[in-house]
């Protein structure tokens, strides 16, 4: 099976429900389902030495975003970043928040 980080961001889909969600959090570990404002997110927080390390991983995640035109909300705090992923427009998570969250992974290791 395809890595997730390796498929295609899609398009027209409908977002996730909880059980898909968990199903492929599998691959994902680190994260978990969330919801704020009655809208389900994927989070993870990630630990860093230092405020420096913290900032050049924001900025990575930031120009992945920006890439894919798919934007997480980032919380960026001394040695540590919180990355939560959620399709604003379809009010949930999508497989498209899946694939970034993989990808994040990717950038992190």
């Amino acid at each position: 099976m395809t890595d997730l980080a390796d498929r295609t961001l899609v398009q027209g889909q409908p977002v996730l429900n909880e059980a898909e969600i968990h199903q492929q959090l599998t691959a994902l570990p680190d994260w978990s389902l969330t919801t704020q404002s009655d809208v389900p997110r994927i989070q993870r927080a990630y630990r860093f030495a230092d405020f420096a390390k913290a900032l050049a991983f924001v900025n990575q995640v930031g120009a992945l975003a920006e890439e894919q035109n798919h934007h997480p909300a980032l919380l960026l705090e001394w040695g540590k970043v919180t990355v939560r992923w959620w399709s604003h427009d379809a009010g949930g998570v999508h497989l498209n928040d899946l694939i970034m969250a993989a990808r994040t992974e990717r950038l992190y290791q």
